[in-house]
């Protein structure tokens, strides 16, 4: 009943603005994109918490989602409910999920998902595990390509889950600074969990390239108890975006906002999304 509770608070307080995180669009041409671990997404979210992901993202464009529970189908049918969820709010969603990642083991594997209100964006062909990488990444990406409604323009995101920090993440990273010259475009955004922050030297191949990380010191991780009034832990979502990206707005989303909804927070995950306005 207590957890119950606690969902019911997070949603009333989401239900007090069409626009609860404070990307206001500056433009009818901006697209709002939002990326989450929501952990272990799969048979053990119950209804209320999926109605929670949903109302989060329901002020989105574009959603990638990782840690989409592979070994069993209730992954994909989670992203399925959301998607409906979200269809209820008086928008238009699609949704793709990836196959299952080449991980070495199955308790490793997992899925990603990208879902979009088809009124901002379309996708352009399949979205796609990047195959050349399996054999060197622990999770390959999952990418998609989306064209903007009412404009020519077209842009990548590269959503992805990093092997654990202290299994070197930065040696899978690395690899993705071919992207321009592989998808032949410089409007790519990388968006996930990294297990590393934004000043890890690892990223400055790409901040040569042109890119920028979308928000900077921010921590996105909970802890498992509060300590001092403080809820946060590291730094290691994020959301990287190439030089014809242009920047609009960007935050973490926290809706937890006190310590007392912690516990009932990390039934929903154990980070917090993030989320970047841009245009094109």
């Amino acid at each position: 009943m207590k957890k119950l509770l606690f969902l019911g608070l997070f949603i009333t307080l989401l239900s007090f603005s069409n626009n609860p995180y404070n990307l206001e669009s500056k433009s009818i041409e901006s697209i709002k994109l939002i990326t989450w671990n929501i952990q272990d997404l799969g048979q053990s979210k119950n209804n209320e918490e999926i109605a929670f992901i949903a109302k989060t993202l329901n002020d989105f464009d574009v959603v990638a989602i990782q840690e989409v529970v592979a070994k069993h189908p209730g992954g994909a049918q989670k992203i399925a409910q959301i998607a409906d969820e979200l269809n209820r709010k008086g928008s238009k969603w699609d949704y793709r999920i990836s196959n299952p990642t080449k991980s070495p083991s199955a308790y490793m594997s997992e899925r990603y998902a990208f879902l979009w209100k088809t009124s901002k964006v379309s996708l352009k062909g399949r979205a796609f595990l990047d195959s050349e990488l399996e054999s060197q990444i622990i999770r390959e990406p999952f990418i998609a390509e989306f064209k903007a409604k009412h404009k020519d323009s077209t842009f990548f995101v590269v959503n992805f889950h990093s092997r654990k920090h202290n299994d070197l993440p930065e040696l899978e990273i690395v690899l993705f600074k071919e992207y321009q010259k592989r998808l032949n475009s410089d409007k790519i955004i990388i968006s996930g969990d990294f297990y590393l922050n934004e000043e890890h030297s690892v990223w400055n191949d790409f901040y040569d390239q042109g890119y920028s990380s979308a928000v900077k010191n921010s921590k996105t991780t909970l802890k498992r108890k509060c300590k001092s009034g403080d809820y946060l832990s590291h730094a290691i979502d994020n959301i990287y975006y190439s030089k014809q990206i242009s920047f609009i707005n960007s935050r973490v989303v926290d809706y937890i906002k006190t310590c007392e909804n912690l516990a009932t927070a990390r039934l929903i995950s154990d980070h917090l999304p993030v989320a970047l306005e841009f245009s094109l």
